[in-house]
């Protein structure tokens, strides 16, 4: 595949690139399987719904280490769902019920400033609470970390990482892409999931520079986009290797950048 109207130095190029990146880790997303969700089993205000993704809006803070490591925590929200590459909006959801996650974890990232070069990195460890709880609730950024105001939380599903690579691109603008995919272990703690129940959860966020708020020591990412969608615990093979190639493919135009070649 050629891309004869970018430049391979351009930040478009690299979108493009890191684009091919992420549909390689979502490569059987034209045939995701579908599950069945029954919120009042866990006593929550909702009727059941059938789905085979789920969208969520992504809250967090990521804080850059020394030795090229950071760590992040905050809250994914689920917004809606979809069946069949369809929205759907589950009766209820967001109005006498709502969905989120809270999460923290580590990671690596390659050396660069993120502003000016493109970086790529791993999940080192993620550990996540899925909570249901009826009303509604917002979220809130102190300056320090994320808050949520739902009250009567129920705890549905817990989970740590399976793998997870992270990577960023630079807008032009003095800001940044950032991006993220994961595969997720589930324990979950509440009835009502089915058709089947599913052990791995994968992930995937793509988020805008609007949605970023680069700080002295990392970024906040505001009202952020990702999807949940579930699969067998362990993931095709042909899925690693495709998800390498375009990974490696980001790389590649890194390094080229940094090597100033044409």
């Amino acid at each position: 595949m050629t891309l004869p109207l970018l430049s391979r130095k351009s930040p478009a190029f690299q979108r493009t690139l890191l684009a091919l990146a992420l549909a390689a880790a979502s490569a059987s997303a034209s045939a995701l399987p579908s599950f069945t969700w029954d919120p009042s089993k866990a006593g929550l205000a909702g009727e059941a719904f059938t789905a085979d993704n789920l969208l969520i809006s992504n809250y967090s803070k990521i804080t850059f280490g020394a030795d090229n490591t950071f760590t992040e925590s905050g809250y994914l929200a689920v917004s809606a769902a979809q069946l069949g590459g369809a929205s759907v909006l589950p009766a209820g959801l967001n109005s006498t019920y709502g969905m989120y996650i809270k999460f923290d974890g580590t990671g690596t990232i390659s050396a660069g400033n993120p502003t000016t070069s493109v970086t790529l990195g791993q999940l080192t460890s993620l550990n996540y609470t899925l909570y249901g709880f009826n009303g509604t609730s917002s979220f809130s950024y102190d300056g320090t970390q994320w808050n949520e105001s739902a009250s009567g939380e129920v705890a549905l599903a817990t989970g740590t990482l399976s793998w997870g690579n992270v990577a960023t691109v630079p807008a032009g603008n003095g800001s940044f892409n950032p991006s993220a995919n994961a595969g997720l272990n589930i324990d979950w703690l509440v009835g009502g999931f089915s058709s089947p129940t599913y052990q791995l959860g994968l992930t995937s966020f793509s988020n805008t520079t609007s949605q970023v708020t680069v700080t002295d020591n990392g970024f906040v990412i505001s009202q952020g986009g990702g999807s949940i969608n579930f699969a067998s615990p362990v993931p095709e093979p042909a899925s690693y290797a495709m998800l390498i190639s375009g990974l490696a493919a980001v790389g590649f135009v890194a390094r080229r950048r940094n090597r100033g070649e044409k």
